[in-house]
C-alpha cells in the first residue's frame, strides 16, 4: 500500500518517542522550504500560513538573508561579548535608527528580551524614579503571552502555561486587556512599567480598542512609568507597519523585538530604548554569551535593511486587505469572528462545527498550514512574500474546510 511507503508516519512516531511532549504539532514532517512553501519528507507541498509565529516574515530562505549567513559562516561566528566584532556596531546602529531609539541591547530569544525589559524597568525604577528597594511593580494584561520563563509565566493568565511552575515571581499586577481605566487605576507610586503586546497574538490576534494604546502612552507619561511594547510577534512588518504601535502613532519607551529579527535563520532578539533607560545597566549586570554574536548580527543587519525599504510593510498592508476581504466573506459560513491587522488574522470558528485543532488538521490535509489557539480559534500569519494568488488559495481552502 502507498501508506506503507510514506516516511511521515515513522518520523512522527520517532519524534513522539524521543522528545518531551511540550508541544502538540500537526503530523507534518518538513524537509525543505522556499518562500511561502514547505515540502515534507514525502514530497507533499504546503502553503505556510504560520511563518514560524512571525519568525519567517521574509519567507523561507530569503536569498539576501541566506547570502549574509553563508558569508559570515566563512569568517566568524562567535566571540562572546568579551570582545567586539565587526558586525556588532552596524547592527546596533541600524536597528536603533529603525526604532528611533538611542541604544540596542541584543539577546537571543523573545523571552530573553522580555526578561531584559523587566530587569531594566526595575533598575530604572530604583535608580531613576526612586522606588523603594524591592517594591517595584509592573502592570501587565490578561491574556498576555510574553514567553515561558518562570518569571514570565508568573503573570500569565493561561493555566496551561502557568500551572505547577510556582512559586511565582511577585511584582506584577494583571488588568483586563484594552481597559484603560483599569490600567490607570492599577498604577501606583511604585509602578515602574506597563508591559503590553500592542496586539495579543497567542490570544487570537486580539486588537485593542481604538485609542487604547495612545491612552496607555499618555498615562505612562503622566505617571512617570515606562511603556514597554512587546513587538516580538507584531513588529517588523507583520501588521502593515514597522511596528504595531505605529498604527496609532504611539512610541513606547522600550521595544522588545525578536522572531523576524533573525530572518528565520538564527535566534535574534533585542531591546531598543533611549540612553536614559538602557543606560542604567552597567558591566556585569546583564548579558548573554551568544547575544549579538557575529552570525546573528550579520543576518539581522540584512533584516533591518529589508525593512528600511518599506517594501514589506507595504506588502503586508496591501495583501492584508485582500486577506481581510476574503475572510470576512466567510463570516456566517463557518466563521463567527475575524480580526485582521496586516497579514495577521485571528479566526473564530463556530465551535458547533469543529475545534481549531480539527480545522488545522483539515487544512493541512489540503496543503495549507496554520495553527490553532484557545479552542475554536486559529491564526493565520503567512510570510510577507506571499502572493495574491496564494492568499486566495488559503482563503478558498479554508472555505472548503468550513463547508465540510
Amino acid at each position: 500500500m502507498i501508506e506503507d511507503m510514506l516516511r511521515t508516519p515513522s518520523a512522527v512516531r520517532d519524534a513522539e518517542k524521543y522528545t518531551a511532549h511540550n508541544y502538540h504539532p500537526l503530523p507534518v514532517v518538513i524537509s525543505s522550504a522556499e518562500g511561502a512553501w514547505l515540502t515534507d519528507v514525502d514530497g507533499k507541498r504546503y502553503l505556510d500560513c504560520l511563518a514560524g509565529y512571525s519568525a519567517l516574515n521574509f519567507g523561507h530562505r530569503h536569498p539576501q538573508l541566506i547570502a549574509a549567513a553563508h558569508a559570515q559562516l566563512d569568517r566568524l561566528t562567535l566571540t562572546s561579548r568579551a570582545f567586539i566584532h565587526d558586525q556588532f556596531a552596524d547592527f546596533c546602529r541600524e536597528l536603533a535608527e529603525l526604532c528611533g531609539k538611542d541604544l540596542v541591547l541584543p539577546m537571543n530569544t523573545g523571552a530573553e528580551a522580555v526578561e531584559t525589559g523587566i530587569k531594566v524597568a526595575r533598575k530604572w525604577g530604583y535608580q531613576v524614579k526612586g522606588v523603594p528597594a524591592g517594591q517595584a511593580n509592573i502592570v501587565v494584561a490578561e491574556g498576555n503571552f510574553h514567553g515561558r520563563t518562570t518569571t514570565i509565566v508568573s503573570f500569565s493568565t493561561d493555566e496551561d502555561a502557568r500551572a505547577d511552575f510556582g512559586p511565582y515571581t511577585p511584582g506584577f499586577t494583571v488588568v483586563p486587556y484594552g481597559d484603560l481605566d483599569a490600567l490607570t487605576a492599577a498604577i501606583d507610586e511604585n509602578t515602574v512599567a506597563v508591559l503590553l503586546e500592542p496586539i495579543q497574538g497567542e490570544q487570537g490576534v486580539v486588537v485593542p480598542p481604538e485609542g487604547y494604546l495612545p491612552g496607555v502612552r499618555q498615562v505612562c507619561t503622566d505617571r512617570d512609568v515606562l511603556f514597554i511594547a512587546d513587538e516580538i510577534q507584531s513588529g517588523l512588518g507583520r501588521t502593515g507597519k514597522t511596528f504595531a504601535c505605529d498604527h496609532e502613532g504611539v512610541v513606547p519607551d522600550m521595544y522588545l523585538l525578536g522572531k523576524a529579527l533573525g530572518g528565520g535563520i538564527i535566534p535574534v532578539s533585542a531591546v531598543a530604548a533611549n540612553a536614559d533607560v538602557l543606560g542604567v545597566l552597567k558591566p556585569g549586570q546583564h548579558g548573554s554569551t551568544f547575544g549579538g554574536n557575529p552570525l546573528a548580527c550579520a543576518v539581522a543587519i540584512e533584516v533591518v535593511r529589508l525593512l528600511a525599504t518599506g517594501e514589506f510593510q507595504r506588502r503586508s498592508a496591501e495583501l492584508g486587505e485582500r486577506l481581510r476581504t476574503g475572510l470576512e466573506g466567510l463570516v456566517g459560513k463557518g466563521l463567527v469572528g475575524v480580526r485582521v491587522r496586516g497579514l495577521w488574522a485571528g479566526l473564530d470558528i463556530d465551535p458547533a462545527l469543529m475545534s481549531g485543532r480539527e480545522a488545522c488538521e483539515r487544512l493541512a490535509a489540503r496543503g495549507v498550514l496554520a495553527k490553532d489557539t484557545h479552542g475554536s480559534t486559529i491564526r493565520l500569519a503567512p510570510p510577507l512574500v506571499i502572493t495574491e494568488e496564494e492568499i486566495d488559495l488559503a482563503v478558498a481552502t479554508l472555505a472548503e474546510v468550513l463547508a465540510g
